[in-house]
């Protein structure tokens, strides 16, 4: 969400009229044409810049200040300022300016790099930026001095190649080949120069290069790699960091099997081990062509850089980055490998030992994806048992690190990508769905579309019926998942901390550490299937986590469960699905669905009709028929589908009238009732909402309510009820009474339109439903004159 202001500015570029545009366009044209450019000229930009970037189309300008910033954008004696807002401006407007930009590329690599942007953009095709890739190529093969080599060349190259591989011909790829080893592997081993000021007397001077150091201190003793630290940098080892940034797109788009790789496709197996034998050592790889010594090298890069990241670092901003560099090394490796097997037995021992090394450091559970990615394609050519690593995986990365988003969102790629083989080689893979779905718990917003393709890999006969429970029970997972986080935070002896997290936390907390409640948790909160289906307590659970119902996750969840089960029965054929959770699913998921699609009601009126008619499914699914109940006096309503017809109405009136008659009979041998006061009060309310909307049913419901004091106050009900209850539903009952006798105010308080759950009836007081309801409060009160008699 953007802040007020933010949202303001936005809306006014995007409801800004076309005169007006031009009109501010023509005013930007002139401050262009000023020798000195002001901040005036500088702000017109920045709007003009939001202008066109605030909406989903390209805004057409005037030509001629579109080729004013073209002139702007392609001069390098401009402000760089100046530069990056012009070519802001052009990549989101129209006319494309692709081949008048190209016509003639800059050798000023800065304004190159803005061209460059600007042409990627809006290019159609690969014939729109061949004549940028001739002069990037061009840039690359020329012997440029140290300080003419663009830093922008390799991250344009790696654009381009991303949107147009075949861009380059075979020629090209090993001109560019040969040019990575060359930045990857032989950068230089002292830090670039840097000026000192020489003192009060003296001009500045340039200091000696100072040697570079490890991220533990030591002074490097082997090649530049990212984590060698200095002071400064000389140009080819910036070369040899973007190198490496982006060698992973490059050999996925340029050394695999296709027409991309031609040298390597028809060499037979023998070919392909006297190769690797050869290229064993680093004085005879400069025998192997261009993609296989860039692949040899990367391999000794990323080799050199796990032994890096075993270092202790003395700045936390290194820790982080060996982090990342032990991921993208593992994934490079993996490339490798997967193009030469060869490398398999050369890589695991490295391998290896990382995982060694980071099992059991939660601070690395990401880095554990790569490895277990690479154990996943390769264990089986070098013979190595991966169940370990898959074990450690499942169980506890997300059981520890389901707050984490980042390792959540990239957990779940990792299954959709490999979820055909998991299924078949990884044991535990389909047992660790309650782990698994611990992240959707957390992060339900995020991960529903990746959770929705996965689910159908999750579902196996034998735990199909625990699979479909532990989605029923997502809500109550939410929830004891943000009562774990909290009561690992604050300790039961600090109350003043505890106590404020409000008084309904509070108490959820306190019932998540006693004992009697634990085994409750303890299934909630269960790594893996195979304990049960579900569990005899369900209720209980659900009565602790009630004051957690209005959580934002729990509710997400709440709405996130019809979808899943819909994926679920859309894959299962059959399963057998116990009475006892139909009512908890009403409860927790269909109420959200139902808000989201109230002609549903219309839709299936026959069988919900069937259903409401019928007092024996009270006293088998009291809150399921409750919700039911609920609905229709809600949802029935010509508000909601014109297709709500005074018949249909009438019909359901009639239904639940008689169901209300039957189960408030008061008879001297009758028994106790055996459901809530609370079915009574929706009963009673359903029936006076569907009145309002057919006012020849009012006198019929009046009647009906009038009984209810005689009900309430029977022997029956009396030994059965609380004090407090029979006089609930006595109010009740007298409320809707004097409601009724004013009918068009008891459709309005009754009934509100579709939008009366707006905030702002409930918050504005100008608007009309405060203003009504203190006028119906006025018209009730017992000392009103303005009651019939």
């Amino acid at each position: 969400m953007y802040a007020a202001a933010t949202e303001s500015l936005i809306k006014q570029a995007r409801e800004i009229k076309e005169e007006e545009l031009q009109r501010f366009c023509g005013r930007i044209f002139k401050q262009l044409h000023t020798k000195d450019v002001s901040g005036d000229t500088v702000d017109s930009l920045q709007r003009l810049s939001l202008i066109v970037s605030a909406t989903k189309y390209a805004r057409e300008l005037p030509s001629d200040l579109v080729m004013k910033l073209q002139t702007v954008l392609r001069s390098s004696s401009c402000p760089e300022q100046l530069q990056v807002l012009s070519s802001s401006i052009i990549r989101e407007s129209s006319p494309p300016s692709v081949h008048s930009l190209c016509s003639d590329p800059s050798h000023d690599s800065r304004t190159f790099s803005y061209v460059a942007s600007v042409v990627l953009t809006q290019a159609g095709n690969k014939e729109d930026v061949m004549p940028l890739c001739h002069h990037l190529l061009k840039s690359l093969e020329s012997r440029l001095s140290d300080g003419q080599i663009s830093r922008h060349t390799l991250p344009i190259l790696s654009k381009m190649i991303t949107a147009y591989p075949e861009i380059l011909t075979d020629d090209q790829v090993n001109l560019v080949s040969r040019k990575l080893v060359d930045w990857l592997r032989y950068a230089s081993m002292q830090q670039g120069a840097s000026m000192s000021s020489g003192g009060f007397f003296s001009g500045p001077r340039t200091r000696q290069p100072a040697p570079l150091t490890e991220v533990d201190g030591v002074v490097v003793g082997n090649f530049f790699t990212v984590l060698c630290v200095g002071q400064s940098y000389t140009e080819d080892q910036w070369m040899n960091m973007y190198t490496f940034s982006m060698i992973k797109s490059w050999l996925l788009t340029y050394d695999t099997d296709g027409t991309t790789n031609t040298e390597s496709d028809d060499r037979s197996e023998v070919d392909s081990s006297v190769m690797s034998m050869v290229s064993a050592t680093s004085s005879s790889s400069r025998l192997l062509p261009p993609k296989e010594r860039l692949r040899e090298k990367a391999f000794e890069y990323c080799q050199r850089l796990i032994e890096q990241s075993d270092r202790k670092a003395l700045k936390k901003t290194d820790t982080e980055l060996q982090k990342a560099c032990i991921i993208e090394s593992v994934s490079i490796m993996d490339i490798i490998c997967g193009e030469d097997p060869s490398y398999v037995y050369r890589a695991f021992p490295c391998i290896k030992a990382l995982y060694g090394r980071l099992n059991g450091d939660l601070t690395y559970a990401r880095a554990l994806l790569p490895i277990a990615q690479f154990y996943l394609n390769h264990s089986e050519t070098a013979a190595v048992d991966s169940e370990a690593v898959f074990c450690q995986l499942f169980s506890h990365c997300p059981a520890e690190q389901f707050n984490e988003p980042l390792l959540a969102f990239e957990f779940v790629q990792f299954c959709l990508l490999n979820a055909s083989v998991l299924q078949d080689r990884v044991a535990n893979y389909r047992q660790s769905f309650p782990n698994l779905l611990k992240f959707l718990a957390w992060n339900s917003s995020g991960l529903i579309e990746e959770f929705v393709e996965l689910l159908p890999s999750l579902i196996a006969p034998d735990t199909a019926i625990e699979l479909l429970h532990t989605i029923l029970d997502l809500p109550c997972l939410a929830a004891a998942l943000d009562l774990q986080q909290r009561s690992a935070c604050y300790h039961a002896s600090d109350r003043t901390t505890w106590d404020q997290q409000g008084a309904k936390v509070a108490a959820c907390l306190d019932a998540f550490r006693q004992p009697l409640y634990r085994g409750l948790f303890l299934y909630i909160l269960r790594p893996e299937a195979g304990t049960g289906d579900t569990i005899d307590r369900l209720k209980m659970l659900h009565e602790i986590l009630a004051d957690m119902a209005e959580s934002p996750r729990v509710v997400r969840c709440a709405q996130v469960v019809p979808v899943l089960l819909q994926v679920y029965f859309n894959t299962v054929t059959q399963v057998r699905v116990t009475n006892e959770r139909s009512g908890h699913l009403i409860a927790h998921t269909s109420m959200k669905k139902l808000l989201l699609h109230p002609p549903l009601i219309v839709d299936q009126s026959r069988e919900i009709l069937e259903f409401a008619s019928s007092p024996a499914n009270i006293y088998s699914k009291e809150d399921f028929y409750t919700h039911v109940v609920w609905v229709i006096g809600e949802y029935l309503s010509v508000s909601y589908d014109p297709r709500c017809t005074v018949e249909l109405i009438t019909s359901f009136f009639e239904s639940l009238e008689a169901v209300l008659f039957e189960i408030t009979q008061v008879r001297q041998s009758a028994s106790p009732p055996s459901f809530s006061p609370r079915l009574i009060t929706v009963l009673m309310t359903t029936l006076a909402k569907l009145a309002t909307r057919s006012q020849d049913l009012i006198p019929r419901v009046s009647l009906c309510l009038s009984k209810m004091r005689t009900f309430a106050r029977s022997a029956p009900v009396m030994a059965c009820y609380s004090e407090e209850d029979t006089e609930e539903i006595i109010t009740r009952a007298h409320e809707l009474i004097n409601l009724l006798k004013l009918p068009n105010v008891a459709q309005f308080v009754l009934a509100p339109s579709a939008g009366g759950d707006s905030p702002r009836w409930h918050r504005d007081t100008n608007a009309s439903l405060p203003q009504g309801m203190r006028a119906v409060s006025g018209l009730l009160h017992r000392h009103s004159s303005f009651l019939p008699t």
